[in-house]
């Protein structure tokens, strides 16, 4: 019903996000406004009268947390059709009723410091069952997709942020700082920077890069001064709150998500896919990388592949995947703070006794004593 039609919309973050690329049938294009204002919407003309009873919205990572779904005959005078005050990204799929020849997704409330930002937005006539046709590049999220499919790799934010933040809300982390006394200082924002191991140091200097008049910048000195230790000298509670103020910029947080990319993501994703290893293993490679960094992510690899052939090499995916978690599991155990193996042993391994080598939901995992599920 929107697929091609002419849009408008209240603003663009840039070339390449006009509001047409969200009704264009492909996901891996996406309309996102300008950062940091609210409200923002998105209308799109239907060409005559239509009675809609479905709306699917295909969220990017900037999504809305508070918006209406409205309909008009003159794209004037709205009826609201649908509401929210806790949306939380994904795919929203939507029973509605109403008619109109515009249809309006209208934000009201960011649930991130970027813009609203969405995939496609979709819409059904009254009584519609069909599933909306994925696009021919991009994969529905239960499919033999990579975890760098934007469905699969939400999820593994999630999943990643249940161990490392006790919440399936990994963007409420990039203001979370704390030393976890694990010996390696400060650990903090969405993937556990620490101060102790060099990640936050190049954070902070990218950072400074874009943006060299910001709350962190005076503590580079010292970031670099305790690197490779465990200590605060020189940044302390000031510092803590220097870094949850940063927090509040679309920079810093734009700038944390391209480091753990570049830093963990990436690599780990890309070495699974050289090994023959689906989404699971490709999130378990991630999940090693975020915990051990990548040279202890490495080691554990070495140790799974001098024990089992991966599937590259002609070996048992499932084999090798339990000789992998073997590993890592022995891993953990030489740290104290680390000691604790659910994150492997009822979730990572529970996925994989499932036969679920595509990380596709439902999936349902506990770690450190609490349950969470992950149902679409």
């Amino acid at each position: 019903m929107l697929a091609g039609r002419p849009t408008s919309v209240s603003s663009v973050e840039g070339a390449g996000f006009e509001g047409g690329k969200a009704v264009d049938g492909s996901t891996s294009t996406r309309w996102a406004s300008a950062e940091g204002v609210d409200p923002q919407w998105l209308r799109v003309d239907m060409g005559s009268t239509k009675t809609v009873g479905r709306v699917v919205l295909k969220w990017e990572a900037a999504y809305a947390k508070s918006y209406r779904v409205e309909l008009s005959d003159d794209g004037s005078t709205w009826r609201q059709v649908y509401s929210t005050t806790t949306g939380d990204g994904g795919t929203d799929d939507l029973t509605v009723s109403g008619s109109g020849r515009y249809l309006r997704v209208y934000g009201t409330q960011r649930a991130t410091a970027y813009g609203y930002s969405l995939y496609e937005v979709e819409a059904y006539g009254s009584g519609s069952t069909t599933s909306p046709s994925p696009s021919p590049t991009t994969p529905p999220p239960s499919s033999t997709a990579n975890l760098d499919d934007p469905y699969k790799k939400e999820n593994a934010m999630k999943l990643v942020s249940s161990f490392e933040n006790s919440s399936l809300d990994w963007r409420a982390q990039f203001a979370y700082i704390e030393d976890i006394g694990d010996g390696r200082g400060y650990t903090a924002g969405i993937i556990g920077f620490c101060s102790g191991t060099g990640d936050m140091l190049d954070l902070v200097e990218r950072y400074t890069q874009k943006k060299p008049s910001n709350p962190l910048a005076p503590y580079l000195p010292a970031l670099r001064e305790v690197n490779g230790t465990d200590s605060h000298d020189g940044l302390g509670t000031s510092f803590e709150n220097a870094w949850r103020t940063a927090a509040q910029d679309s920079v810093f947080t734009k700038t944390q998500e391209e480091e753990r990319d570049r830093v963990y993501f990436n690599p780990a994703v890309g070495q699974a896919k050289t090994d023959g290893l689906k989404a699971l293993g490709q999130f378990a490679y991630y999940d090693a990388a975020v915990m051990h960094g990548e040279e202890g992510f490495r080691a554990i690899r070495s140790r799974a592949v001098s024990r089992v052939r991966p599937p590259s090499q002609g070996g048992n995916e499932v084999t090798f995947l339990h000789a992998f978690l073997d590993e890592r599991e022995e891993e953990m155990r030489k740290e104290e703070a680390h000691s604790d193996t659910t994150r492997v042993s009822t979730a990572q391994r529970r996925f994989l006794n499932e036969g679920n080598l595509h990380l596709n939901t439902p999936l349902y995992w506990s770690v450190y004593g609490d349950s969470y599920s992950i149902t679409s």
